[in-house]
């Protein structure tokens, strides 16, 4: 068992990302690729992804991203986290100092056949890590990209339940709420899934990022004196991920959901997912300002999203439990 210790500084320095990491959505998601857990929920992912990626684009980057064992920390900048845009992350990603690469892919176990190009990326060699870009943006336009307004959601509906835990009870709530396999016994969490041993955080404080491809048990860097951060899985990982092929067609969960409330509300709870405005409800639904601010009305009142003024604009989010009614419905 893993003991992450906590001063006083840091737990005044606990901060829970609001924003999905697009770099541990796509290591992760190269974890999930190779196994068959969480089969309803990834299931259809992994068909798609599997149909739409070659084995020569993707071979590479599961060398990198072992089901099981140790991948590159250099992966999972911190710097990266504070964006989602791919392009910048992934910028961030390849500006790694050269001795950093070839120190943490000294670490990872590379199966006989991809040594060559492992070696290459561990010397820095310019064209190797314009090669590595390539193949993660390649990689999260197919995997990640399409699904990326259901993955925000999920991660901004697990936000309002920790930021409603920490309201409540405080960082002794908040770290006692975060997941079955942690264990808040102060001034120590108790990870059960990692090697005895213990990290004391010094005063750095503690980044805690929410993660849909995490599945199952937290993960972390390896290198202890990176800023420290601990990824878990988002609360609610029920129902599949689906992509909306055209604008105005709602995914399946959304078009049964129509049988029972209407298109249109069912509609604007697909959107209140990511987050959408009045106006882009009434542009999406073909319906007035005012027919979106009553289909908006009806669905805070049912608890199924909730509403808040941005300047002249009104912002919509779905609730947990409007994403479990869109869910419930694939």
């Amino acid at each position: 068992m893993l003991r992450i210790h906590f001063s006083a500084d840091d737990l005044a320095q606990v901060t829970v990302a609001a924003e999905p990491d697009p770099l541990w959505e796509v290591l992760l998601s190269l974890h999930m690729l190779q196994v068959s857990d969480g089969l309803g929920q990834f299931g259809s992912w992994r068909h798609r992804t599997h149909r739409h990626l070659s084995q020569e684009s993707v071979g590479s980057l599961l060398v990198l991203a072992p089901p099981v064992g140790y991948s590159p920390d250099f992966l999972t900048p911190a710097a990266a986290g504070g964006s989602p845009c791919i392009a910048e992350a992934i910028d961030e990603m390849l500006s790694a100092p050269s001795e950093v690469i070839k120190r943490d892919l000294s670490l990872l176990a590379t199966p006989q056949p991809a040594k060559a190009w492992v070696r290459q990326l561990a010397e820095a060699r310019s064209e190797t890590l314009i090669q590595l870009g390539d193949l993660v943006r390649r990689y999260h336009r197919v995997a990640i990209e399409p699904y990326w307004p259901q993955i925000r959601a999920r991660i901004r509906a697990d936000y309002r339940i920790r930021a409603e835990l920490l309201a409540a009870d405080g960082v002794d709530g908040l770290l006692a709420g975060l997941h079955s396999r942690i264990r808040w016994r102060p001034p120590a969490l108790e990870l059960s899934d990692f090697p005895a041993g213990d990290i004391y955080l010094d005063g750095r404080g503690l980044r805690l990022q929410p993660s849909y491809f995490c599945w199952d048990a937290p993960t972390k860097l390896r290198n202890e004196g990176l800023a420290p951060v601990l990824v878990y899985p988002v609360q609610d990982q029920t129902g599949p991920l689906e992509v909306v092929t055209q604008a105005g067609q709602a995914p399946r969960g959304a078009r049964a959901l129509a049988a029972t409330i209407g298109r249109s509300r069912a509609l604007t709870l697909e959107l209140s997912r990511e987050g959408c405005t009045t106006t882009q409800v009434a542009a999406h639904c073909g319906i007035s300002l005012s027919a979106a601010s009553y289909q908006t009305a009806v669905l805070r009142g049912a608890g199924l999203l909730e509403s808040r003024r941005d300047g002249r604009s009104v912002n919509h989010q779905a609730t947990p439990l409007g994403l479990a009614l869109l869910d419930r419905n694939t």
